[in-house]
């Protein structure tokens, strides 16, 4: 099991920056895949960014790259999402999320951060 906690949410212009951080507890969190999701009202959850836990490889949606930055510090158990330029359709909730049997990584999640970003 592991647990994740999201932080960092809240509420900006458009082109500001915010930071997002997953908190990660339980089993050895260098094993586990990690990912961003989000999920804006009235739409379905849908995948932000990933990163592999063997090489550090990245993945993107189309509609952050370029903008937005995922890494991890497997020393200290978190993972990051850098988001720069943002917009208003970036507004969502933010959820993190951990997986070894599924990409994107879909086996365990947080409870979500909010981001409003107005215009």
């Amino acid at each position: 099991q592991v647990q994740l906690v999201e932080s960092g949410g809240g509420l900006v212009q458009a082109g500001d920056s915010l930071r997002l951080s997953c908190a990660a507890s339980g089993r050895t969190f260098s094993w586990y895949d990690m990912g961003w999701f989000r999920q804006a009202p009235g739409k379905e959850r849908e995948f932000v960014a990933g990163i592999r836990w063997r090489a550090g490889t990245t993945y993107y949606a189309d509609s952050v790259l370029g903008r937005f930055t995922i890494s991890r510090d497997n020393a200290r158990n978190t993972m990051y999402l850098l988001m720069n330029s943002l917009k208003p359709g970036d507004t969502a909730v933010y959820y993190c999320a951990a997986g070894i049997n599924s990409w994107p990584p879909e086996d365990y999640w947080g409870q979500g951060t909010q981001v409003t970003v107005s215009s």
